[in-house]
């Protein structure tokens, strides 16, 4: 099967785990309710390409990769110091 993407949208986009869920999940009210996107994640084959789109447009909003916000706030500051 061929997956069509844009030129826009990462080819990794149409494999996830999330693809076809509802997109709330993702974008939970706290901290508290990242718990059942993380969980999708786990089991997310494209998990790491989707974590490193997110650290590289710096998305402020939701999970991704199975990072909430503030995990992804982390990661970049972890990075920093590393480098």
């Amino acid at each position: 099967m061929t997956l069509q993407h844009t030129n826009t949208e990462p080819k990794w986009l149409h494999l996830g785990a999330c693809r076809g869920l509802d997109s709330r999940v993702f974008y939970p009210e706290d901290e508290a309710g990242s718990v059942q996107a993380k969980s999708i994640c786990l089991s997310c084959s494209v998990q790491p390409a989707c974590l490193e789109h997110a650290l590289e447009i710096r998305e402020k909003a939701g999970v991704w990769g199975g990072a909430s916000e503030r995990d992804r706030r982390r990661i970049i500051r972890q990075r920093r110091k590393v480098s």
